[in-house]
């Protein structure tokens, strides 16, 4: 079977099920936030960096794609991209959220990433469990009681607790299908150094469960309780290690149960702690997440984008805190972010802030948060004064106009927010350091051109490849047209397929992936079934073919109704056309080869020539 074709699900009736089970528009907006514009709706696209809603989701053709990327495909492609998985899998993914039960013998590998989140999805429940209910939790308990958090949070975010022996988890596996070695990859166990085996890596330790967007459990955060015998010799914070379903940097804590009110309000409000996490919503900030001990990064931007117009970063109030927003700032800048930052005062972190001085105040102060660039303003000439001395104050400018300098200048539109607030940044450090606002302007605009200079060298051996010419002939552009029309046209009106076919072969196209489509148009004609969009749809499984397919429909759409009989008489000829100019060419090249060498090589060359546009191999002897 030709690749791209269902292969390890042959049963279409159980992949239709699926399709018609699972509504695309409730799928993408799982992962998207989705705002409707008439037919259709649109979301920022998750594969590049979109600033304008790119990606549309088709609820009639059941189907999405992104025009600045090119990509589109139905249900099946969307998670396979979304979940870096391959057909099988997503196939289960769906059917799993359609409650329909798929016969899945023989798929081997492809149910392992599935087993991994079960194992997860276990393990949540048995620490969840035994924090509520054991004895030997109490401990735990207390803590949490004691942080401030009520009942009715531990249930919502799912919290645990992991005795303090070292294989307690092991050892409730041995019934389940959990191996040491599953629970081992779902980063759960740890490998002895020494001999064989393992032991539960967060034992001792109140548990966060880490959730993807589709709120699945795919990571823990452990904190060592205050005055175990773990508590003087570890860290306070521990968290699963990188694993296949898990990645720091692409995920926050929180995010599952912040998505919608995030959606609502487009504002998401970041802090550092699971506990400042978990306090925020209790208290009726239900906009709230935490990074997952590391500094938020261009990976976490772009997941928030997705989601959100604004982020206010809320970081302790302690020196460190300062210096980690100082850190980020940049990319923020970079990123054209709209960030606010806010430090709680006296050195509080935001859970502390919250349970002293309540919801009001903490209301006041994320109303009283900055932008980033006047926070970088305010960090830089803090303390200093005009008469501070000429070498700190021009540092502190040069800070400034370097995180200015990230952010592109708008020269062909002066008048926008961003312009107006680069001259107020300028005006403001011109009058505090006693500089020619005109000074500042040249320095900026240099270190503007030194950003160019560095970001062109790097590229530049990028640019010579593109520049390369290529070594195959370039296609004549209008056999690459006619392919797309002639299958627009099989879209349209697949009752002229039969005349289609007999005059153009498949091997005549091109387009690897035009001439795979059509050549499954004719063999679904041979099989006495319509090449609809729909039937093909269901046929493809590789994400590629499938965005293909709905790059041809969207063209056939959009060029509306037409003479398709006069049409296809146009594109018949090209391709009639082009055939004869293959044979002229073929011919061509004969008599060159026998004015240079003998005939037989010629032929032989000839031979050959065919065979490979044909597609059969050389044989061999033997």
């Amino acid at each position: 079977m030709s690749a791209g074709f269902s292969s390890a699900f042959r049963d279409h009736d159980a992949k239709d099920r699926v399709r018609q089970a699972v509504d695309i528009v409730d799928l993408v907006g799982d992962y998207l936030q989705l705002r409707r514009e008439g037919r259709i709706y649109k979301a920022l696209c998750p594969w590049h960096d979109d600033s304008r809603p790119s990606l549309q989701v088709n609820p009639e053709r059941q189907s999405y794609r992104c025009w600045v990327c090119d990509l589109g495909g139905d249900i099946f492609s969307f998670v396979m991209k979304m979940e870096n998985v391959a057909f099988p899998e997503a196939m289960q993914l769906l059917a799993d959220r359609a409650g329909i039960k798929l016969d899945t013998r023989g798929s081997g590998s492809n149910d392992a990433k599935r087993l991994l989140y079960q194992a997860l999805a276990w393990a949540e429940q048995q620490f969840h469990d035994y924090l509520l209910r054991a004895p030997d939790a109490e401990q735990a308990r207390n803590y949490l009681h004691n942080r401030g958090i009520t009942d009715e949070s531990i249930r919502k975010f799912r919290l645990g607790y992991s005795p303090e022996a070292w294989d307690w988890l092991i050892n409730r596996a041995h019934e389940t299908p959990y191996t040491p070695k599953v629970l081992e990859t779902v980063g759960m166990v740890v490998p002895r150094e020494r001999g064989s085996g393992g032991y539960d890596r967060f034992r001792g330790r109140v548990l966060f469960p880490i959730r993807d967007p589709q709120q699945r459990p795919v990571a823990f955060g452990g904190r060592v309780l205050p005055g175990s015998p773990e508590a003087e010799k570890t860290a306070k914070y521990i968290n699963s290690p990188e694993t296949p379903l898990f990645s720091k940097s692409r995920l926050l804590y929180g995010l599952d149960v912040a998505k919608d009110a995030m959606a609502k309000t487009r504002t998401v409000v970041v802090m550092e702690g699971y506990t400042d996490a978990v306090i925020a919503q209790q208290c009726g900030f239900g906009n709230a997440v935490a990074v997952l001990g590391t500094a938020l990064g261009e990976q976490h931007v772009h997941l928030l984008k997705r989601f959100v117009d604004r982020i206010v970063l809320v970081l302790d109030g302690d020196e460190a805190g300062r210096r980690r927003t100082d850190q980020i700032l940049e990319l923020f800048i970079a990123e054209q972010v709209d960030l606010r930052i806010v430090t709680p005062p006296d050195d509080l972190d935001p859970a502390d802030f919250l349970l002293q001085r309540g919801s009001e105040a903490f209301s006041a102060l994320l109303d009283g948060a900055v932008d980033a660039l006047e926070h970088k303003i305010q960090t830089a000439t803090r303390g200093l004064t005009a008469t501070s001395g000429l070498h700190v104050v021009t540092q502190a400018v040069e800070a400034v106009l370097a995180t200015l300098a990230l952010a592109p200048r708008l020269q062909k539109l002066p008048d926008t927010a961003s312009q107006l607030r680069e001259d107020q940044v300028l005006h403001r450090l011109a009058r505090f350091a006693g500089i020619q606002e005109d000074r500042l302007r040249q320095r900026l605009a240099e270190l503007r051109r030194q950003k160019a200079a560095k970001g062109a060298q790097t590229s530049s051996k990028l640019a010579a490849m593109v520049a390369r010419p290529s070594a195959e002939p370039r296609h004549p552009q209008r056999v690459i047209l006619a392919e797309s029309w002639l299958l627009q046209i099989v879209l349209e009106w697949p009752d002229f397929l039969p005349e289609i076919r007999a005059v153009v072969r498949e091997e005549q196209f091109r387009c690897p992936k035009r001439r795979a489509i059509y050549g499954l148009a004719g063999r679904l004609a041979d099989a006495g079934q319509q090449p609809t969009f729909e039937r093909m749809m269901l046929e493809l499984d590789d994400t590629e073919m499938k965005s293909t397919l709905v790059q041809l429909d969207d063209e056939r759409q959009a060029i509306g109704r037409l003479d398709a009989a006069k049409e296809l008489r146009d594109l018949l000829t090209v391709f009639h056309d082009d055939a004869q100019a293959c044979r002229t060419a073929d011919l061509a090249d004969v008599h060159a080869s026998i004015e240079a060498v003998d005939e037989a090589k010629a032929l032989e060359a000839l031979v050959n020539k065919l065979r490979t546009r044909k597609g059969i191999s050389v044989p061999t002897d033997g």
